[in-house]
């Protein structure tokens, strides 16, 4: 490869080397494009490098303004408009690699690596993990030893010379970009900047959803009891999430919010009160999943990191919008007891269903709803289940394909299913014997090992259970998947999904090796999320009481905003002084010389020569020991150095002294 770079010409591998960053640069944002701006994208580096390699002319001025018109022309079909982030990404993409087409001096370079730097920047409008920030890196140490190529005219320097002296430029702006960024003040964003994909939970249910998310294994939340606390065993781990009332035969929704709720929906219980922390990933759903129960009533509302959650009747935190942003917070769950306690016009709507479906099921529970309580039902229901060869699978099938009757398929004929399968089917049953019930979906369970002493819940563990109502008792959990797979609730446990292709290879040599990997990585991105995104007002005003502020607040925050550009416009300053030193310690000496002279009454100039001065010299009476030891530098400075100069610092200062002797000696 260092030959092959060896053997092109400046030009051509400059050019490469350009082509090879803005590649890099564009790459992340290639899924976010449409196929053809891709493909474009793709065609036109391609071109540019062949163009390098064959040592060809770039392409005229009115080539390059059609494949403009005709790109802007694609782009306006493809968004509908030409103003907004989409349809800005796509343009910028596509306007530097035409850019490189067009590369005819400096200045045209200059545009291309500005580009460049915005280009990585938009990159955190979609993401700010880890792995942009090590991306950023790359692409920022690519663009810089670029732009030190350019500003090398001359000769063919290596490659490797050009990304050394970029890695000193990028690391000497560390510093004050890290200083900057604990210090400079923190203000809340206009929107939420998404952390990542939105996954996870949504605010439906259909048969086959939560199934899906079984096999992600992506970290969905994490959660670490404060002091004096302790989290629940991975089997009682219940996080809440969106609460599902309204079906319509194959859909389970959310209730449109009541204006009135009973006066008794929570009742606090006693017992411990379990304080926690906890990050939650993008969702994509708008109900914030937490450990149940808090003690807010229905119709409070919470402002979190920008975000307006307001407390359902079904005692769940939902936002306006879904929630695609990282959140980080702290709460707090009690024990509680949901109302109402007694009968209540919130209940009638959770005994109906949707009139002539699953007629089977109806007709077989009817009976057995008979002289039972709700209780008593529920169990026998889940007799029922494990009596029978019902199966706790990920791949059931399809029900409701030939029949509006996807639960009746469910119960009587396929017998297999996730837990969304026996938690709809439950429910149905619960209501056609008049029992108030209805679908909760969140999380169940927890990684086994703590993460950093981080409790980890991933998507895998999304779960759905089923609550009824039981008049004097409230609301009761009745999880079904306990009766068909007891398992996966008493250890809080996921099915595992096929490996992938790389997985497998992990396993090849050590089954041990890829959870190792992905541990270590988890852990990382955890600190970066902690350190790095969640470093907040209140971490920075208690930086400020750190480093001696009594009472931190804005104005102490400025006080060391501007403490900080001073300190480093001082410290640029005797950088600058420093790089304009003299390195030559004999040129140095000179210098020197040069002020004792001029100081003795000489007409000594930079630009001459000790020669020059000790002629000066000797034109002077008893200027003649003072132009001997001027020799003395002459030959230093153009010669092959002389005794009287050839140690250190030590014999330079004895030097300097017989010289100004010798100055004073002059007579005028």
């Amino acid at each position: 490869m260092s030959r092959l770079l060896q053997s092109l010409s400046r030009e051509t591998r400059d050019t490469f080397f350009l082509v090879g960053v803005v590649a890099l640069t564009v790459a992340p944002h290639l899924p976010r494009l449409p196929l053809w701006a891709g493909a474009a994208l793709a065609l036109l580096l391609g071109w540019r490098a062949w163009l390098a390699w064959r040592g060809q002319p770039l392409p005229g001025r009115w080539l390059l303004a059609g494949l403009l018109i005709a790109l802007v022309a694609a782009a306006k079909l493809s968004h509908g408009v030409l103003i907004g982030r989409s349809a800005g990404l796509t343009l910028v993409c596509l306007l530097l690699a035409l850019k490189l087409l067009e590369m005819h001096d400096r200045r045209d370079a200059y545009v291309v690596f500005f580009l460049g730097f915005f280009l990585v920047l938009t990159q955190y409008l979609h993401s700010q993990a880890l792995w942009v920030a090590l991306w950023t890196l790359a692409c920022v140490w690519g663009l810089m030893t670029a732009l030190v190529l350019a500003q090398m005219p001359l000769g063919q320097p290596h490659l490797r010379l050009a990304a050394r002296e970029a890695a000193r430029t990028t690391a000497l702006g560390l510093p004050a970009m890290l200083l900057l960024y604990l210090l400079f003040p923190r203000i809340a964003p206009l929107w939420g900047v998404p952390g990542g994909a939105s996954t996870g939970l949504s605010d439906e249910l259909s048969f086959g959803q939560v199934a899906t998310l079984a096999t992600d294994s992506r970290i969905a939340l994490r959660l670490r009891p404060l002091p004096g606390s302790a989290l629940p065993a991975a089997p009682d781990l219940y996080l809440r999430g969106p609460v599902l009332s309204d079906f319509d035969g194959q859909i389970w929704r959310a209730s449109p919010p009541r204006l009135s709720h009973p006066p008794d929906a929570l009742q606090p219980q006693a017992g411990p009160t379990l304080r926690y922390e906890m990050v939650v990933e993008p969702q994509r759903a708008s109900v914030l999943p937490v450990l149940e129960f808090d003690t807010a009533r229905p119709g409070e509302t919470w402002n979190l990191d920008g975000l307006t959650l307001r407390r359902s009747a079904e005692l769940s935190w939902i936002s306006a919008r879904p929630i695609t942003q990282r959140l980080a917070f702290a709460h707090q769950a009690s024990p509680a007891r949901l109302g109402p306690l007694a009968e209540h016009p919130s209940l009638r709507g959770l005994r109906t269903l949707p009139p002539g479906l699953n007629p089977r099921l109806r007709d077989w529970v009817r009976p057995l709803a008979q002289g039972r309580s709700p209780e008593a039902l529920v169990q026998v229901l889940l007799d029922h289940i494990r009596s029978q060869p019902f199966e706790y699978t990920l791949n059931p099938g399809v029900y409701g394909e030939n029949s509006p009757h996807a639960i009746d398929e469910f119960w009587f004929e396929g017998r297999k299913g996730f837990c969304e399968h026996y938690a709809a089917a439950l429910t149905v049953a619960l209501r056609a014997a008049g029992v108030p019930a209805r679908i909760v979906t969140g999380y169940q369970g927890r990684d086994a090992e703590l993460l950093d002493g981080w409790a980890v819940v991933r998507n895998s563990n999304a779960h759905a259970w089923v609550e009824y109502w039981q008049a004097g008792e409230g609301w009761r959990r009745s999880d079904p998947t306990a009766a068909v797979a007891p398992e996966r609730v008493r250890r809080g446990e996921r099915l595992s999904p096929p490996p992938t292709v790389l997985q497998g290879a992990f396993d090849a040599i050590d089954p041990s090796l890829w959870l190792q990997l992905r541990r270590l990585g988890e852990t990382l991105d955890l600190r970066w999320q902690q350190w790095v995104l969640g470093y907040s007002r209140e971490q920075q005003f208690d930086l400020l009481a750190k480093l001696g502020f009594e009472s931190p607040d804005w104005q102490a925050l400025g006080q060391a905003v501007a403490g900080v550009i001073a300190a480093l416009a001082g410290l640029s300053l005797a950088w600058m002084r420093w790089q304009q030193r003299d390195a030559d310690p004999s040129l140095r000496l000179q210098r020197r010389t040069q002020q004792w002279l001029l100081r003795a009454g000489l007409p000594a100039q930079a630009h001459q020569s000790p020669l020059h001065w000790a002629e000066l010299a000797r034109a002077r009476p008893g200027g003649e020991p003072l132009a001997a030891q001027l020799m003395e530098l002459e030959q230093t400075r153009y010669g092959t150095g002389h005794p009287a100069l050839g140690g250190g610092a030590w014999t330079r200062l004895a030097w300097l002294r017989r010289l100004r002797r010798n100055c004073m000696g002059l007579r005028h």
